[in-house]
This record gives C-alpha cells, sequence and structure tokens, in this order.
C-alpha cells in the first residue's frame, strides 16, 4: 500500500535498512541508542530493523561499552564476512581485479599486463573474466555469494536500456563497445551477479570521497593523473560523482595532437604519455620496450638525481612544463566548478608525488579567479594505486545499500552484439 507521497511500506522498510546500514558502515561500531539520533529512526524502529539485519546476518556484535548508571550497551557492526565484491580498474598498463570482503578489506588480487597499452576488445574482456575467476579460485568463494563486480574503464559509459553499459573510449579505440553485455556472454558470475561499469576517474573519486582524502568535502574534484588525464566532479548535487573529460580541453590552439585525435588538449602535455614522448624528443633515453611506470620512474631519477648527482636539465624542463600545464588546468576546474579540495591520484600523480605538487599548486592558484582559488586546497589522495579498484568495488556496495542491504535481482539479459555474432562465425574452427 502507497502512502500519500507514493511510498509503499516497502519502500520505507527499505530506507530504513539503508540508513542503518550506512551509519554502522562509516561510523560503526555504534550501539543501539546511538543508532536513533544518527539515523533519525525513532528507537522502536532501529530495534525492529537492527533485528532484521542480524537475523539476515549483515550486522553482529562487537563488544559493549558502560552506560550512565544502566546496563552495558551492546555495540554493532557491519559483518565483514557477509558480503564481498570485486573491483575491476582497466588501467593504461594492466588490468587489475580485487576481491574485497564487505568493508573493503582486500581478499585476493589478480593482474594482467597490456603488452603496448594494447585496448583489443576481446582482450580486454578475456582478461577480466580471468581475473574475475582467478581471485575466486584464490579466496575459494563460490561466486554466488558476491553482490557484484564494479568495473572501472576509460572514456565515456553510456547506460542504455536495450544493451546495458556502452563504453565511447576515443582514446584508445572504442567506439560504442557494449562492454557489459560482452562480459556477460561466457561470464563466470551468474545472473544474479551484476556487472556494473563506470568510468574510472569517477571509481577514483567515488573512493577518495568515501574513504580517503575527500571525506566530510561537499564539493571536490578528484583527477586521475596516468598515462592521460580525467576527473570527477563531487557536489551536493551530484553525491556520487561525475565524470568529467578533462584531459580533452584545448589548452593550445594548433597544438600537440592528443590521443583523441585533437589538436592541444590537455592530455596532450600533460598526461604521462605526452610527457615521456616529449622527453624522448629531446634526447631522453629510455631502453627500448620499458613498460611506462618505469620510463616515468627513469625520467624523476634524471630529473632528481640522489645526492650528488647531476640533474638532466631536460627531464627536469619537460617536469617543470608539465607540472604548468598541470596547474593550468587545475585553474580551469577552480574557476568553472569553486571546489572545496583538488585531490591528485592515478599512477602517474603518485610517482611525481610531493615532488611535483608544490610547483602544480603554485600554478594553479596563479591562473585561476583569486577568489575561489583562495577557497580550495590541492592535495595527493590517500589511497594508493588502488584507488580505482577500491572505487569500482564501492559501485556494487552502493547498490547493496540502495536496496537496503537484499542482494541484486537477476540481471536483464543483453543480446550479444550482431557484429560479435558475425566475426565468431566467420573464425575458423
Amino acid at each position: 500500500m502507497a502512502g500519500r507521497n507514493g511510498r509503499t511500506v516497502r519502500d520505507l522498510r527499505r530506507a530504513n535498512r539503508t540508513a542503518v546500514l550506512q551509519r554502522l558502515y562509516f561510523d560503526g561500531p555504534l550501539s543501539r541508542f546511538e543508532l536513533g539520533p544518527a539515523t533519525g529512526l525513532s528507537s522502536g524502529s532501529v530495534s525492529n530493523v537492527v533485528a532484521d539485519l542480524v537475523a539476515d546476518g549483515l550486522v553482529e556484535e562487537a563488544g559493549s561499552v558502560d552506560s550512565d548508571g544502566g546496563r552495558p550497551r551492546t555495540l554493532l557492526r557491519v559483518a565483514p564476512a557477509s558480503g564481498h565484491m570485486i573491483g575491476v580498474d582497466v588501467g593504461e598498463t594492466r588490468v587489475r581485479v580485487e576481491l574485497f570482503d564487505l568493508t573493503l578489506t582486500e581478499l585476493a588480487r589478480a593482474e594482467h599486463p597490456l603488452a603496448e597499452q594494447r585496448y583489443d576488445v576481446d582482450v580486454i574482456v578475456g582478461h577480466i573474466r580471468d581475473g574475475i575467476a582467478e581471485v575466486l579460485a584464490t579466496a575459494g568463494l563460490p561466486p554466488e555469494r558476491l553482490l557484484g563486480a564494479g568495473i572501472g574503464v576509460p572514456g565515456i559509459v553510456e547506460h542504455t536500456a536495450d544493451r546495458g553499459a556502452v563504453v565511447h573510449g576515443q582514446t584508445i579505440g572504442w567506439d560504442a563497445v557494449p562492454l557489459e553485455a560482452l562480459l556477460r556472454a561466457g561470464s563466470p558470475l551468474p545472473d544474479t551477479v551484476p556487472h556494473l561499469i563506470d568510468n574510472g576517474a569517477k571509481t577514483l573519486g567515488q573512493a577518495e570521497m568515501w574513504f580517503g582524502a575527500g571525506r566530510g568535502a561537499r564539493n571536490a574534484v578528484v583527477v586521475l593523473f596516468g598515462s592521460g588525464v580525467g576527473a570527477s566532479l563531487v557536489t551536493p548535487e551530484v553525491e556520487q560523482g561525475r565524470a568529467v573529460e578533462w584531459g580533452h580541453l584545448t589548452v593550445r590552439v594548433r597544438g600537440r595532437r592528443c590521443r583523441c585525435g585533437a589538436l592541444g588538449c590537455l592530455e596532450a602535455y600533460a598526461g604521462a604519455e605526452s610527457l615521456l614522448a616529449r622527453w624522448r624528443e629531446e634526447g631522453g633515453r629510455v631502453p627500448e620496450g620499458t613498460d611506462e611506470e618505469t620510463a616515468l620512474t627513469t625520467m624523476l631519477a634524471a630529473a632528481y638525481p640522489a645526492e650528488g648527482g647531476t640533474a638532466d636539465p631536460v627531464a627536469l624542463a619537460v617536469l617543470e612544463e608539465t607540472a604548468e600545464y598541470l596547474g593550468a588546468g587545475l585553474s580551469d576546474l577552480i574557476n568553472l566548478f569553486q571546489p572545496e579540495r583538488i585531490l591528485i591520484g592515478g599512477w602517474a600523480g603518485l610517482q611525481l608525488g610531493t615532488r611535483f605538487l608544490p610547483a602544480v599548486r603554485r600554478h594553479a592558484v596563479s591562473y585561476a579567479l583569486r577568489h575561489p582559488a583562495q577557497k580550495v586546497t590541492v592535495d595527493l589522495g590517500r589511497l594508493g594505486p588502488d584507488a580505482v579498484t577500491v572505487g569500482a568495488a564501492i559501485l556494487p556496495l552502493a547498490d547493496f545499500f540502495a536496496r537496503g542491504g537484499r542482494r541484486p535481482e537477476p540481471a536483464p539479459e543483453y543480446p550479444v552484439p550482431a557484429w560479435r555474432t558475425a566475426l565468431e562465425e566467420r573464425a575458423p574452427h
């Protein structure tokens, strides 16, 4: 039966379960007495919800605390083993897959390097499927125990009614790739376990806002600095974050060619791939076949040698110019969105770390309008290289919370695209 506002009793129960679960998750352990003011629910509602959650195995006792003159109060927490999620980072140098319990403690991981940054759709789909099977086998976890697999990818993710998540990844050569449908076909997961796909910068942002340097901020931008650059905008209106194709702002008219095909994008100057290319063009030497992360380490060592060493002036000049481009790009974010915080993550951002940050801060403030620049802080993210996989695992976790701690329904059947069927029919047997 629906009330005047259209909400049914079932909706109300789900909302109450969500409220209690989230407070215990983020602020627990808490007593029933503390849950009342924390959730806005009556003591009777709290008791009923807690009883349901304990019966479902989602909440467990976690000791007790003394009360003022009365009996000790029992503390409650979310049971870590009551649910599991997988997070996948389709990165620039590897596909990383991690298995987590409900409290996001890592239980297993698998990494599949990408040879020469190959983004062949079949290769990526195979790495994701294999990685999921590997972490489940390592942990000895039946696939039906999963709440879902979250996948962070480069590019724009469009959620469609007939094909599921479709990825438009211009910089990696993906044109409307129906990734969700492709993963579903031959997936090691049952239909009750969803594949939830979103932009990698957005999953990074979600992780930092929930568990990292963004906690407590109402308005923030989280930047992913890797081979390319991206960003996620979080505001009170968009609490789950919105991916922003920040790397494809034009910073130089008729400038360097970007991976997307356009000229003068920020990514063509500030991404690690372009940074290393500019160093090589000026005579920087990196052994043939060196992966991008190792090459950047080599460049940093050349620019900032150990005590007594001589700095490579070319490497240093390229890094300083990159810091200015990044700072100028951040100033656009400051002027457009006026965030409280800007956080820099991604493997390249973490490698450059504190050496790079003062110069980036200085340039960001100098290029931005004075008023919003005075209110923003620019710092590194806190979650390290696994932030994208943690954020990807948050996708099924957030869905689980939204359902009031109920397991998801069977996933819809998305047809495998005709072009895939045609290719398979033509393949030699």
